[in-house]
Protein backbone atom coordinates (compact mmCIF):
# COMPACT_ATOMS: atom_id res chain seq x y z
CA UNK A 1 0.00 0.00 0.00
CA UNK A 2 1.17 3.79 -1.24
CA UNK A 3 4.09 2.06 -3.10
CA UNK A 4 5.19 5.02 -4.53
CA UNK A 5 8.23 2.74 -6.46
CA UNK A 6 9.76 4.22 -9.87
CA UNK A 7 8.16 8.19 -8.84
CA UNK A 8 9.95 11.24 -8.34
CA UNK A 9 9.07 13.77 -6.16
CA UNK A 10 10.29 17.38 -5.80
CA UNK A 11 9.56 18.52 -2.09
CA UNK A 12 9.79 22.46 -2.36
CA UNK A 13 10.98 23.65 1.35
CA UNK A 14 12.42 20.30 2.01
CA UNK A 15 15.22 20.41 4.10
CA UNK A 16 13.64 21.19 7.25
CA UNK A 17 10.50 20.90 9.42
CA UNK A 18 7.38 19.89 7.86
CA UNK A 19 9.47 19.72 4.24
CA UNK A 20 11.90 17.26 5.93
CA UNK A 21 9.45 15.08 7.13
CA UNK A 22 7.33 14.29 3.71
CA UNK A 23 10.68 14.55 1.92
CA UNK A 24 11.83 11.17 4.10
CA UNK A 25 8.47 9.99 4.20
CA UNK A 26 8.66 9.45 0.44
CA UNK A 27 11.52 8.64 0.10
CA UNK A 28 10.47 5.25 2.77
CA UNK A 29 7.39 4.32 0.23
CA UNK A 30 9.82 4.40 -2.74
CA UNK A 31 9.78 7.83 -4.65
CA UNK A 32 13.33 9.52 -5.63
CA UNK A 33 13.10 12.98 -4.09
CA UNK A 34 14.52 16.07 -5.09
CA UNK A 35 15.41 18.29 -1.73
CA UNK A 36 14.46 21.97 -2.30
CA UNK A 37 16.31 24.82 -0.07
CA UNK A 38 17.28 28.30 -0.57
CA UNK A 39 20.25 29.16 1.76
CA UNK A 40 20.38 25.92 4.02
CA UNK A 41 22.69 23.44 2.13
CA UNK A 42 23.90 21.84 5.46
CA UNK A 43 20.21 21.14 6.23
CA UNK A 44 19.49 19.79 2.78
CA UNK A 45 22.56 17.74 2.77
CA UNK A 46 21.25 15.97 5.87
CA UNK A 47 18.42 15.12 4.26
CA UNK A 48 19.72 13.63 1.50
CA UNK A 49 21.86 11.66 3.49
CA UNK A 50 19.57 9.49 5.79
CA UNK A 51 17.27 9.10 2.14
CA UNK A 52 20.23 7.51 0.96
CA UNK A 53 21.48 6.04 4.37
CA UNK A 54 18.25 3.99 4.26
CA UNK A 55 18.85 2.76 0.75
CA UNK A 56 16.40 5.54 -1.14
CA UNK A 57 17.39 8.39 -3.75
CA UNK A 58 17.80 11.71 -3.21
CA UNK A 59 19.32 14.87 -4.58
CA UNK A 60 19.27 18.91 -3.60
CA UNK A 61 18.47 21.62 -5.62
CA UNK A 62 18.91 24.90 -4.50
CA UNK A 63 16.23 27.72 -5.29
CA UNK A 64 14.20 30.39 -4.62
CA UNK A 65 10.47 28.95 -5.35
CA UNK A 66 9.22 32.67 -6.01
CA UNK A 67 12.03 33.41 -9.00
CA UNK A 68 13.32 29.75 -9.71
CA UNK A 69 9.95 27.72 -9.86
CA UNK A 70 10.42 26.40 -12.87
CA UNK A 71 14.39 25.70 -12.92
CA UNK A 72 13.48 23.62 -10.15
CA UNK A 73 10.91 21.42 -12.16
CA UNK A 74 13.51 21.50 -14.88
CA UNK A 75 16.45 20.44 -12.78
CA UNK A 76 14.23 17.64 -10.83
CA UNK A 77 13.58 15.93 -14.18
CA UNK A 78 17.37 15.66 -15.44
CA UNK A 79 18.84 14.92 -12.60
CA UNK A 80 16.00 12.42 -11.55
CA UNK A 81 14.64 11.80 -15.13
CA UNK A 82 11.01 12.52 -14.67
CA UNK A 83 8.68 13.68 -12.11
CA UNK A 84 5.79 12.72 -10.81
CA UNK A 85 4.72 14.49 -7.52
CA UNK A 86 4.86 18.29 -6.96
CA UNK A 87 4.91 19.14 -2.89
CA UNK A 88 4.90 22.70 -2.27
CA UNK A 89 5.70 22.81 0.88
CA UNK A 90 8.16 26.33 1.00
CA UNK A 91 6.66 28.95 2.86
CA UNK A 92 7.44 31.97 5.40
CA UNK A 93 5.45 34.51 7.81
CA UNK A 94 6.51 37.67 8.25
CA UNK A 95 3.46 38.62 11.32
CA UNK A 96 2.42 41.58 12.11
CA UNK A 97 -0.80 43.50 12.32
CA UNK A 98 -2.30 44.43 8.84
CA UNK A 99 -1.88 48.29 10.23
CA UNK A 100 1.81 47.80 11.30
CA UNK A 101 2.87 45.31 8.11
CA UNK A 102 4.47 46.86 5.23
CA UNK A 103 4.25 46.20 2.10
CA UNK A 104 7.29 44.21 1.76
CA UNK A 105 6.56 42.24 4.24
CA UNK A 106 3.09 41.33 1.96
CA UNK A 107 4.57 40.76 -1.04
CA UNK A 108 7.63 38.61 0.49
CA UNK A 109 5.18 36.15 2.03
CA UNK A 110 2.54 36.22 -1.48
CA UNK A 111 5.69 36.16 -3.50
CA UNK A 112 7.03 32.27 -1.67
CA UNK A 113 3.81 30.83 -0.17
CA UNK A 114 1.36 31.46 -3.32
CA UNK A 115 3.85 32.74 -6.26
CA UNK A 116 6.08 29.94 -5.98
CA UNK A 117 3.28 27.46 -5.52
CA UNK A 118 1.65 28.76 -9.51
CA UNK A 119 5.70 28.97 -10.86
CA UNK A 120 6.36 25.43 -9.91
CA UNK A 121 2.87 23.82 -10.46
CA UNK A 122 2.44 25.52 -13.90
CA UNK A 123 6.49 23.83 -14.95
CA UNK A 124 5.21 20.59 -13.39
CA UNK A 125 1.81 20.22 -15.43
CA UNK A 126 3.26 19.91 -18.59
CA UNK A 127 5.09 16.44 -17.80
CA UNK A 128 2.68 15.53 -15.64
CA UNK A 129 -0.14 15.75 -18.51
CA UNK A 130 1.86 14.05 -21.00
CA UNK A 131 2.33 11.10 -19.04
CA UNK A 132 -1.25 11.05 -17.81
CA UNK A 133 -0.42 10.73 -14.28
CA UNK A 134 0.33 13.20 -11.68
CA UNK A 135 0.04 14.68 -7.78
CA UNK A 136 -0.45 18.60 -6.91
CA UNK A 137 0.19 18.78 -3.24
CA UNK A 138 -0.13 22.23 -1.23
CA UNK A 139 0.69 22.48 2.27
CA UNK A 140 -1.39 25.13 2.82
CA UNK A 141 -2.53 25.85 6.50
CA UNK A 142 -5.70 26.27 8.76
CA UNK A 143 -4.87 30.39 8.84
CA UNK A 144 -6.03 29.67 5.08
CA UNK A 145 -9.62 28.37 6.31
CA UNK A 146 -10.27 30.91 9.57
CA UNK A 147 -7.80 33.38 9.14
CA UNK A 148 -5.45 34.90 12.10
CA UNK A 149 -5.21 37.88 13.95
CA UNK A 150 -1.60 39.13 13.07
CA UNK A 151 -0.89 36.90 9.84
CA UNK A 152 -3.11 38.51 7.15
CA UNK A 153 -0.29 38.08 4.85
CA UNK A 154 -0.23 34.45 5.54
CA UNK A 155 -3.53 33.61 6.05
CA UNK A 156 -4.24 35.46 2.63
CA UNK A 157 -1.55 33.56 0.82
CA UNK A 158 -2.50 30.50 2.17
CA UNK A 159 -6.53 30.55 1.44
CA UNK A 160 -5.00 31.52 -2.18
CA UNK A 161 -3.18 28.43 -2.42
CA UNK A 162 -6.34 26.23 -1.57
CA UNK A 163 -7.85 28.54 -4.22
CA UNK A 164 -5.44 27.44 -6.65
CA UNK A 165 -5.45 24.09 -5.95
CA UNK A 166 -9.27 23.56 -6.51
CA UNK A 167 -8.70 25.42 -9.76
CA UNK A 168 -5.98 23.34 -10.86
CA UNK A 169 -7.98 20.01 -9.67
CA UNK A 170 -10.78 21.26 -11.97
CA UNK A 171 -8.54 22.26 -14.75
CA UNK A 172 -6.54 18.90 -15.14
CA UNK A 173 -8.62 15.81 -13.85
CA UNK A 174 -9.18 14.86 -16.96
CA UNK A 175 -5.68 13.88 -17.66
CA UNK A 176 -5.18 11.83 -14.54
CA UNK A 177 -3.76 14.18 -12.71
CA UNK A 178 -4.72 15.54 -8.83
CA UNK A 179 -4.20 18.66 -7.00
CA UNK A 180 -4.82 18.61 -3.39
CA UNK A 181 -4.39 20.47 -0.14
CA UNK A 182 -3.20 19.92 3.04
CA UNK A 183 -3.95 22.32 6.04
CA UNK A 184 -1.65 22.61 9.10
CA UNK A 185 -2.75 23.40 12.60
CA UNK A 186 0.25 24.25 14.99
CA UNK A 187 3.10 21.90 14.20
CA UNK A 188 6.49 22.06 16.12
CA UNK A 189 8.78 23.49 13.62
CA UNK A 190 11.33 26.55 13.64
CA UNK A 191 8.53 28.32 12.28
CA UNK A 192 6.61 28.06 15.75
CA UNK A 193 9.28 28.81 17.77
CA UNK A 194 8.81 32.08 17.80
CA UNK A 195 5.91 31.82 19.75
CA UNK A 196 5.55 33.01 23.12
CA UNK A 197 4.42 30.76 25.94
CA UNK A 198 0.88 32.45 26.19
CA UNK A 199 0.47 32.51 21.95
CA UNK A 200 1.21 28.81 22.17
CA UNK A 201 -0.91 28.12 24.96
CA UNK A 202 -3.80 30.42 22.97
CA UNK A 203 -3.81 27.95 19.77
CA UNK A 204 -3.55 24.71 22.29
CA UNK A 205 -6.79 26.00 24.43
CA UNK A 206 -8.66 25.60 21.02
CA UNK A 207 -7.27 22.21 19.87
CA UNK A 208 -8.97 19.31 21.34
CA UNK A 209 -6.60 17.32 21.21
CA UNK A 210 -4.31 19.33 23.15
CA UNK A 211 -1.22 19.05 21.74
CA UNK A 212 1.03 20.80 18.69
CA UNK A 213 1.64 18.33 15.74
CA UNK A 214 5.19 16.48 15.04
CA UNK A 215 6.27 17.37 10.76
CA UNK A 216 6.08 13.16 11.46
CA UNK A 217 2.19 13.43 11.89
CA UNK A 218 1.89 15.36 8.39
CA UNK A 219 4.10 13.74 6.43
CA UNK A 220 1.52 10.51 6.16
CA UNK A 221 -1.08 12.75 4.45
CA UNK A 222 1.40 13.45 1.82
CA UNK A 223 2.07 9.90 1.10
CA UNK A 224 -1.51 9.08 0.85
CA UNK A 225 -2.44 11.86 -1.54
CA UNK A 226 0.59 11.09 -3.66
CA UNK A 227 -0.26 7.48 -3.81
CA UNK A 228 -2.30 5.29 -6.19
CA UNK A 229 -4.98 4.80 -3.39
CA UNK A 230 -5.87 8.18 -3.50
CA UNK A 231 -6.95 8.23 -7.07
CA UNK A 232 -10.17 9.58 -6.81
CA UNK A 233 -9.14 12.35 -3.96
CA UNK A 234 -8.81 15.94 -5.79
CA UNK A 235 -9.17 19.38 -5.33
CA UNK A 236 -9.94 18.14 -0.96
CA UNK A 237 -8.16 20.07 1.40
CA UNK A 238 -7.27 17.99 4.54
CA UNK A 239 -7.00 19.56 7.81
CA UNK A 240 -4.26 17.67 9.94
CA UNK A 241 -4.95 20.17 13.13
CA UNK A 242 -6.01 17.88 15.65
CA UNK A 243 -9.22 19.49 15.76
CA UNK A 244 -9.00 22.83 16.25
CA UNK A 245 -10.78 24.28 12.66
CA UNK A 246 -13.41 22.76 14.65
CA UNK A 247 -13.73 25.81 16.58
Amino acid sequence: MFDLTDKVALVTGGSRGIGRAISIALARQGAAVAVNYVSNKDAADAVVEEITAAGGTAITIQGDVAEDGARLVADTKEQLEGIHILVNNAGLNQDNLILRMSEEAWDRVMAVDLRGAFLCTKAALRPMIRQRWGRIINIASVAGLIGNAGQANYAAAKAGLIALTKSVAKEVASRNVTANAIAPGLVATEMTDGLTKDQEQAVLSLVPLGRAATPEEVAPAVVYLASEEAAYVTGAVLTVDGGLVMH
